[in-house]
């Protein structure tokens, strides 16, 4: 299925139920199904043909849901940007992608207009709100237009027909060893048959209401959030942000069956006072993803509020949940569970050999759900994609009973509360720096955010730096959640005699205090 139809089954047959609650404002499935095919035609009255790259740069809002189905229905292909990112950041994906259009919050128009003269191809810019650019287009207007057209004539959207399964739906960066992220390519099927793999591994129905809190620009998201729930007709309250005891209060308020998040979340509920909190009683159980759950946070949780937790796991490159825990047989903390239905996982070494149980080696996936390939990237691709099975990079094991475990990662990827930082483009920031001689970036353990990025540096000889200097630096050139949290100044850093800097050193060094 395309994600196009998956949105129209459902208006077909629930569409009178609601669809979205944002702001205490309710949507039904018609009116999301209609909104989705105004912005469909709205964008390729634009000039925009299918193909064509649409960049959405917004927080958490219901016009999220509509561009994601929005898009697919026109044929173009979405392209998410992180909203915590800086020009530098936001300007990489906009090229690389080539994107023709970009959705953007209004607040972060500003940062589009100041790299908007280096992107050729960025032809649109349409804004959440008012338009500080007279060459910017406004999405209300843009979107009661279309619906003036297809309300009138419902043949003016005909070219979702022409939308095909095996078609992009999605370019998502993702982070890895090298300095820039690469754009892993999702087709319609690779989402949809995970969002149809996750309503069988889960006890997910047409009943439940789920909380989105997590970020939609977020592959987690927009596969648990906005697909899932579509495809079994389901209601999703739309959080704006993570607060936890505002979350809380809508879980109470709404009823919440379903509550995805990833750790550090889990852990931040737990720091709520319990007087005057509101209750979690309404949901039948949580999952947790997008990072390693720590098994005493897990243990802490479901004992603290008496409701079970299933932990998955899945890269973005797999659309992205492989495995979960079941919910109906024996969980095992610690682990990731069991692969969702159609998916294969297995645990390679070196050479591409399947290793015995409970041995370690690389986590390796094969399923409907595995990406097309890299953006751009036939290199990346073909390493990533050899003989038939995604690499995750990860390492971990599959004990006798099928369960997966993660033990650690061959990336140096570092995950802060579920989003990705690669250390290459911290350190290059901080190699900038003028009072820097030397830079290493790992992840360090964080009882909140799973893990923190932490650097260490060796400053040049007769010149002072602070940490506050570094942070400040960092602040000015990078995400929020890449900036180093933790800064340590050394005198030297360990040394191959090729002259890299032994990271795995570092971090054994970290382990042992």
């Amino acid at each position: 299925m395309t994600a196009g139809q998956v949105l129209d089954r459902a208006v077909e047959r629930w569409p009178d139920e609601v669809a979205i609650i944002f702001r205490g404002e309710e949507t039904n499935y018609r009116e999301l199904g209609l909104r989705s095919d105004a912005l469909a035609w709205a964008l390729r009255d634009l000039g925009l043909r299918p193909g064509d790259r649409v960049a959405v740069m917004a927080p958490n809002c219901l016009e999220w849901s509509n561009c994601y189905f929005g898009i697919g229905k026109a044929g173009l292909v979405l392209v998410p940007i992180n909203v915590l990112f800086k020009e530098d950041e936001a300007h990489y994906i906009l090229e690389n992608s080539g994107a023709r259009a970009i959705v953007v919050y209004e607040a972060f128009e500003p940062l589009v207009e100041a790299i908007q003269s280096r992107l050729p191809d960025l032809e649109h810019v349409i804004v959440l709100g008012e338009a500080k650019s007279a060459k910017a287009h406004n999405y209300a207007e843009l979107l009661k237009r279309g619906f003036g057209v297809v309300t009138a004539d419902p043949g003016a959207v005909a070219f979702k027909a022409q939308v095909k399964d095996e078609d992009l739906l999605s370019i998502l960066y993702t982070s890895g060893t090298t300095g820039r992220p690469k754009g892993a390519m999702l087709t319609h099927r690779n989402v949809t048959w995970d969002a149809e793999a996750c309503s069988k591994a889960l006890p997910v129905t047409h009943e439940d209401v789920w909380l989105c809190a997590l970020p939609m620009f977020h592959t987690y998201a927009e596969t648990t959030m906005i697909m899932l729930p579509a495809f079994v007709g389901s209601k999703v309250v739309i959080a704006e942000r993570f607060i936890p005891d505002t979350i809380m209060r809508l879980i109470e308020e709404h009823k919440v069956t379903t509550f995805p998040g990833v750790p550090a979340m889990y852990a931040t509920f737990l720091q709520v006072p319990r007087e005057g909190r509101a209750s979690l009683d309404s949901l039948k159980f949580a999952v947790s993803g997008g990072a390693p759950m720590p098994v005493e946070t897990l243990h802490a949780f479901e004992k603290e509020f008496d409701l079970v937790v299933l932990e998955g796991d899945g890269p973005t490159e797999c659309s992205p949940v492989t495995s979960v825990n079941p919910w109906d047989r024996e969980r095992k903390p610690g682990s990731v569970g069991l692969p969702l239905p159609g998916v294969e996982i297995k645990i390679f070494d070196d050479k591409d050999n399947e290793v015995p149980t409970n041995e370690v080696g690389e986590i390796v996936v094969r399923g409907q759900n595995v990406m097309k390939g890299y953006w751009k990237m036939p290199e990346a691709t073909a390493e990533a994609l050899k003989g038939g099975w995604m690499h995750t990079g990860d390492l971990g094991k599959i004990d006798e009973d099928g369960y997966v475990y993660i033990l650690d990662r061959k990336k140096d990827m570092v995950l802060v509360g579920g989003l990705n930082v690669y250390p290459r483009e911290v350190e290059e920031v901080l190699y900038a720096h003028p009072a820097v001689l030397q830079a290493a970036v790992i992840g360090v353990a964080d009882r909140l955010r799973g893990e923190a990025v932490k650097a260490f540096i060796v400053p040049r000889p007769g010149m002072q730096v602070s940490e506050r200097d570094i942070r400040a630096w960092c602040r000015q050139r990078l995400a929020v959640f890449k900036v180093p949290r933790l800064v340590e100044f050394r005198s030297e850093l360990p040394m191959s005699n090729t002259g890299k800097v032994l990271k795995r050193e570092l971090r054994e060094q970290e382990k042992h205090g």
